[in-house]
């Protein structure tokens, strides 16, 4: 039986070079395509491994920005009695598309996701890539080398690879304003991306530790985007807590919100072209916020640490950490000057999505 970590993991290489995987559970089985990487070779290979025509999965979220759908479905289910062409793919399921007519949609028929349909969109989220699959029936023969993972593998990976984490590695790492730090990296079992927990001081873990949870933004902390605020909050946060004599800074492998560099990137075009932060990763059928804190709260578990002062402008954050059972005493406000580029981004996560400034 193999590993449900390493199958996932697998699948999503695979799908991530636009190759076909299958995804099954125990009444049937998909060939699935991730859309993000979708061309005419695979789309004909995908027309030949199946048993009928393809589907296109996508979730309920860019349903509605596309006015196709209006109801609450989380996951949704597009086919056409032509077939669905390349054009139309890209037209619904890519936000950035250049196409400057939209296809004829009349005929389009919508229903409801399947369990087994909605984990390929699932599957395609964890592969960062767009939220979007075109699916078919396994015929009564798939090819050997047809990678294959389960769906209720897809379904609870997070969770799993969560409580997988180990400590892989530590090191002294003096800092500008914290020459006292050490920064250890934290693996799942799959051998997936670290996330890391910078430790600045030494910490008295009897009493609530000073925590920050940082979701990595490469365009903030590292090249210095006026854009967003996390360098300041990133930087910031290490020089509070060298004042405060000790913290943690969580620095998580969630870029932009949970759905990637890639895709952030395609949301920094839906937001020049007049969308805002929030908006935008709705455009690109993406929730507004992707994150998961079930890996941080395995860190802070795993570091002996089980009440914290949390350092958030975001009162979402306090409550998903609370329902991992980390006990938050305190939230602590981290505030950082706007900018000309970031004002109007900050007003936006007040408004909708409840930061506290």
């Amino acid at each position: 039986m193999p590993d449900p970590l390493i199958e996932v993991d697998r699948a999503i290489s695979e799908i991530r070079r636009g190759a076909v995987v299958r995804v099954y559970d125990e009444r049937s089985s998909l060939l699935m395509l991730a859309v993000d990487a979708l061309s005419a070779d695979c789309l004909n290979l995908l027309v030949q491994s199946g048993s009928a025509a393809p589907k296109l999965v996508m979730t309920g979220t860019r349903m509605n920005v596309l006015g196709i759908d209006k109801s609450d479905r989380p996951v949704s289910v597009l086919s056409h009695p032509e077939g669905i062409s390349l054009d139309l793919i890209e037209y619904l399921a890519n936000p950035l598309s250049a196409s400057m007519t939209p296809p004829t949609m009349a005929s389009l028929v919508v229903k409801d996701a399947d369990a087994l349909e909605q984990s390929c969109v699932t599957l395609a989220k964890l592969a960062r890539l767009l939220p979007a699959a075109l699916i078919v029936e396994a015929g009564a023969t798939v090819a050997a080398d047809i990678p294959a993972v389960q769906a209720s593998s897809i379904q609870s990976y997070m969770t799993v690879a969560a409580h997988s984490l180990t400590q892989v590695s530590e090191a002294r790492v003096p800092l500008e304003n914290a020459e006292n730090a050490r920064v250890l990296a934290f693996r799942p079992r799959d051998g997936g991306i670290e996330h890391l927990a910078i430790i600045v001081g030494d910490l008295n873990p009897a009493e609530p530790v000073l925590v920050r949870l940082h979701s990595e933004c490469f365009t903030g902390d590292l090249v210095g985007s006026l854009r967003c605020d996390c360098g300041n909050q990133l930087r910031g946060a290490i020089g509070e807590m060298a004042v405060a004599g000790s913290g943690i800074l969580l620095y998580m492998a969630q870029e932009g919100r949970g759905i990637g560099l890639v895709n952030k990137l395609r949301a920094y075009q839906l937001q020049d072209a007049g969308f805002d932060t929030v908006d935008a990763n709705l455009q690109l059928g993406f929730d507004s916020d992707e994150r998961n804190y079930l890996p941080a709260a395995q860190i802070l578990r795993l570091l002996g640490v089980s009440r914290v002062k949390l350092m958030t402008n975001n009162p979402a954050k306090v409550t998903a950490l609370r329902n991992c059972g980390i006990e938050v005493v305190e939230r602590v406000p981290h505030i950082y000057p706007s900018n000309q580029h970031n004002d109007a981004y900050l007003k936006v996560k007040a408004k909708k999505s409840g930061h506290l400034f």
